[in-house]
């Protein structure tokens, strides 16, 4: 955790499909109850899937 930010999972910005995947990614998550959103990091020029606050994470899931 970051920032009171966690991330999920990392798509790098110059992917054909744009924002797509992280968008997609972002949608299937809150379908399963998580508040996921999609941030860009323009340090490392990908698109971040975060939780805001402290969350835990079901490993196994």
């Amino acid at each position: 955790m970051v920032n009171g930010r966690t991330v999920l999972e990392r798509f790098p910005a110059g992917g054909p499909r744009g924002s797509w995947p992280a968008e997609e990614f972002a949608h299937a998550r809150r379908m399963e109850g998580l508040d996921a959103e999609v941030v860009m990091d323009l340090a490392t020029d990908a698109f971040l899937v975060i939780v805001r606050g402290d969350v835990t994470l079901d490993a196994a899931a």
